[in-house]
């Protein structure tokens, strides 16, 4: 019984360090922050694949939907969920799809820059859950057509793993 006097005590100390050194290293392997910039930018050149993207649909006479997006666009600069904001107009929608179906002519045919839709795409900081602040921004932003995550992580689970691309990095964009 005696050996347990002094050994009890001593077994506790070292747990207690242990799950204190533990927390320490925990701590230093963090990943640093990701920077924020809210300031709205044009879309081009930038590749999100973890982001909410907040359509103004086309169809409805009279609306100038880049005005509804750039409004929406800043009003996303003190949102603490956001950390990315780009903007894209139909102008810059439509060259984007030009290049994308440059090689279905009949589509093209069918299509024009009154058809395609201004957005807004945000990067949310590391850790939100992208379907529910999407529909924290379809509420917030009631002229547009809709609001809708876009994940390539989850679409990524889905596939099998030898047809998989890359994975969307924390920072939200390749």
């Amino acid at each position: 019984m005696r050996i347990w006097r002094w050994l009890a005590p001593v077994l506790v100390l070292a747990l207690g360090a242990g799950v204190g050194l533990a927390l320490v290293v925990g701590a230093a392997v963090r990943p640093a922050p990701l920077p924020v910039d809210r300031t709205p930018v044009p879309l081009a050149g930038h590749r999100p694949c973890a982001a909410v993207q907040v359509f103004f649909d086309a169809g409805v006479p009279g609306r100038d939907l880049d005005q509804e997006m750039l409004r929406a666009a800043a009003a996303l600069a003190d949102d603490p969920k956001a950390r990315h904001v780009y903007t894209e107009t139909q102008a810059e929608a439509w060259v984007r799809f030009q290049q994308l179906f440059k090689d279905d002519p009949d589509l093209l045919a069918q299509a024009g820059p009154e058809n395609i839709p201004a957005s807004v795409t945000v990067i949310p900081v590391p850790g939100t859950d992208l379907t529910a602040y999407a529909t924290e921004l379809g509420k917030r932003f009631p002229t547009a057509k809709n609001a809708q995550p876009f994940d390539v992580n989850a679409v990524r689970q889905k596939v099998e793993p030898d047809k998989r691309g890359p994975a969307c990095p924390r920072a939200g964009e390749f």
